[in-house]
């Protein structure tokens, strides 16, 4: 599914999405709403070519959908109040972060920083993101490093590995996991300036970025997804 002809979106598309996903989130008027948001997140990352992805989170969502529809029909115990609360954060937190995940998955980091210099943004709003961009592959790539080095010295990286010795679970997970995203974040900084991202010179790209109609049409399926859950 990963290697399907994927459609390419403009960088600005995404940020308006994103912000358009935490709206509707926050004001969100029911669950079923919030699956059928997460539904559309899934299908634009089909159509970006993230298909496995989209598919797994949209079957994740479905299951805390599931859960939570049953704790709700259930009694009204200490256990189901914690649970519930538990699950109406997660809910809220779900699609944006399934949305990211999509939007930081398929974007370059030049791609990114040409469409902030056609809207004009400040280097102090660029720069940070940009980093970021960079940031979150670097640190899964060392995640995967961490787990290899545990499984050698008989330590699962998992929650039944914590319960069963978390002491030494934290030290072999926490420790090499912070001085790895210090180092990465210092060494990604240093590189970004190498390589000239505070020149104020005009950016180039090899990618032609510019805001088309399934741009146009995506954000408007979006924003009309957004007003019905208000309006409708």
């Amino acid at each position: 599914m990963n290697g399907s002809p994927r459609l390419r979106f403009d960088p600005r598309t995404k940020i308006l999405l994103i912000l358009l996903c935490v709206l509707s989130t926050a004001m969100a008027p029911s669950l079923s709403y919030v699956l059928g948001l997460v539904s559309m997140i899934a299908l634009l990352g089909v159509s970006g070519g993230k298909g496995l992805y989209a598919l797994v989170g949209l079957m994740a969502y479905t299951v805390l959908f599931l859960l939570t529809k049953a704790s709700l029909a259930g009694g009204e115990t200490t256990l189901q109040t914690t649970l519930i609360a538990f699950l109406g954060l997660f809910h809220k937190v779900y699609p944006s972060g399934f949305l990211a995940g999509i939007v930081i998955a398929t974007t370059k980091v030049s791609e990114f920083l040409s469409a902030m210099h056609r809207i004009r943004a400040p280097k102090s709003l660029t720069i940070p993101l940009a980093v970021m961009l960079r940031y979150l592959p670097t640190i899964r790539e060392d995640w995967r490093f961490i787990k290899d080095a545990m499984h050698l010295r008989d330590v699962s990286p998992s929650l039944k590995g914590l319960l069963i010795q978390p002491v030494m679970t934290a030290e072999c997970l926490y420790v090499p996991l912070m001085m790895s995203a210090s180092r990465a974040a210092d060494e990604l900084s240093i590189a970004s300036v190498t390589r000239g991202i505070e020149n104020p010179a005009p950016r180039t790209c090899l990618t032609r970025i510019r805001f088309g109609l399934v741009d146009l049409l995506t954000v408007f399926c979006f924003g009309v997804y957004f007003a019905a859950g208000q309006f409708l």
